[in-house]
């Protein structure tokens, strides 16, 4: 656990009593602080008095008399669509408002560090797609060279959640827009860009919203090394932003598909390479071709964007080679589930945008595509140009019917049901296709989560 520094002898509100909210109260108790607890769900309540936590209303009239800060979980709204009105209550009473980033942040540092030989590093990944990925890829690599590191954030342990840090340590943070936009304190040592495509923008007023919640991590964070995917615009617009001319290599700019050239510092893929280059030369290069835990060009961005952030740290190139080539990949992200007469049986369960799921179907070159959901803003208009690997679609959700009739370039039938779309897809497909679940839709219309939605997945695959 992190304790919470700067809130000894004062009361903390904390909004939210899922993993998030109840490890920020014992962390804040922890650092000396009173926390007084809340959660609209009655159940969430009880299980926190259970566990020992001291309730306040805090939607009564006074609730905020005496409270130094408000914490608030990453699911709650704090100003789009509309801010929660505990949010707007602890504005009108100029209650700062903050989340365990933030507190993360202001609190992992310690005297302790003094005594350490090499400082501790924080690196924090940010992004719309693969960031989850690059994370568990940093990790891995640190790990598998002999760097003592923590994953956490928005994958693993909550932030508050990891152990103190030791002597040299590398904490790896998955952090979501919803975290670092309200976060006060960000301050990362390396920051990673993974890339952007429209998502959650009901909670961010729209897509320029959204930018701005995920730039705030380079912008006010300040961190030392920036590594930055610059394969859209968004990319390109914060590397300008924070390069002080061509050859500043506190900028590693980084790419899948095309040759970054210039004095600078950069990581990129061509044909299955990646290559790094400073001030113009080849320095190292790896083949990404038989890497089986990262297929696909957007997995090669993401080893693209785990290879910088490492080499940043001083890492050497081969000790990552070997590290990428025994990654096992993440669970419901491109995984490989089986392989049975010469058919694989994929789960990306975690493709979640119409973004995420076209690069997941650009990875095989022969799709049995299973998809369907809970569709988000947009539509499935920017995945039309990305069917040309897909033999047939089986449509799963409630909306199914009308997710099919959006798919006007490929062949497609309503199954309704993960059972339904599996085994018909299983019965169609030749030797060397791909059944591939990559929804490109929320899983909430038929499941908790996308992890849930992958485990059907995985189970109607295993009772073939």
């Amino acid at each position: 656990m992190i304790p919470v520094q700067g809130y000894a002898g004062q009361t903390v509100a904390v909004l939210g009593l899922g993993r998030t909210g109840r490890a920020a109260a014992v962390a804040l108790q922890a650092g000396g602080a009173t926390a007084v607890v809340w959660d609209d769900s009655a159940p969430a309540r009880d299980a926190a008095e259970e566990a020992g936590l001291d309730l306040r209303d805090l939607t009564k009239a006074g609730a905020f008399d005496g409270i130094a800060a408000l914490i608030v979980s990453p699911g709650i709204p704090h100003l789009y669509p509309a801010p929660h009105p505990v949010i707007a209550a602890a504005w009108d009473a100029q209650v700062p408002v903050d989340n365990d980033i933030g507190l993360f942040f202001r609190s992992f540092a310690t005297r302790d560090w003094d005594n350490f030989h090499t400082t501790p590093r924080v690196i924090a990944v940010t992004g719309s797609n693969g960031k989850s990925t690059t994370a568990a890829l940093i990790h891995h690599i640190l790990v598998e060279n002999g760097r003592p590191a923590q994953l956490a954030g928005n994958i693993g342990r909550g932030v508050l959640d990891i152990e103190p840090a030791h002597d040299g340590e590398v904490v790896v943070l998955e952090l979501s827009s919803y975290q670092t936009d309200l976060a006060r304190s960000l301050t990362p040592d390396v920051a990673v860009f993974t890339n952007l495509s429209p998502d959650h923008l009901d909670r961010h007023a729209g897509v320029g919203g959204y930018f701005a919640a995920k730039r705030r991590l380079f912008a006010e964070g300040g961190p030392d090394r920036a590594v930055i995917g610059v394969d859209e615009a968004e990319g390109r617009y914060i590397a300008n932003q924070m390069i002080e001319g061509a050859a500043d290599d506190r900028i590693i700019r980084v790419s899948s598909g095309q040759k970054l050239t210039g004095d600078g510092w950069t990581v990129f893929v061509r044909k299955g390479f990646l290559s790094e280059h400073r001030k113009g030369r080849q320095v190292a290069s790896v083949d990404l071709r038989a890497v089986t835990g990262l297929p696909g060009a957007h997995n090669h961005q993401n080893a693209c964007a785990a290879y910088a952030a490492c080499r940043s740290l001083g890492l050497g190139p081969k000790g990552i080679a070997l590290a990428l080539h025994s990654y096992p990949g993440l669970p419901h992200r491109s995984q490989v589930v089986a392989d049975k007469n010469g058919i694989t049986f994929v789960n990306d369960s975690k493709a979640t945008n119409v973004d995420s799921a076209a690069k997941a179907l650009q990875a095989f070159p022969k799709v049995r595509w299973i998809c369907g959901g809970l569709q988000k803003e947009g539509g499935l208009e920017g995945l039309l140009p990305h069917l040309g690997h897909v033999v047939k679609a089986y449509v799963i959700g409630r909306e199914a019917a009308d997710f099919a009739r959006q798919l006007t370039r490929a062949d497609a039938e309503v199954c309704g049901s993960m059972d339904v779309a599996v085994s018909k897809a299983a019965q169609d497909a030749q030797e060397g296709e791909v059944v591939l679940l990559a929804p490109a839709a929320a899983s909430f219309d038929q499941y908790d989560s996308f992890e849930k939605r992958g485990e059907d997945f995985i189970a109607q695959v295993r009772k073939l």
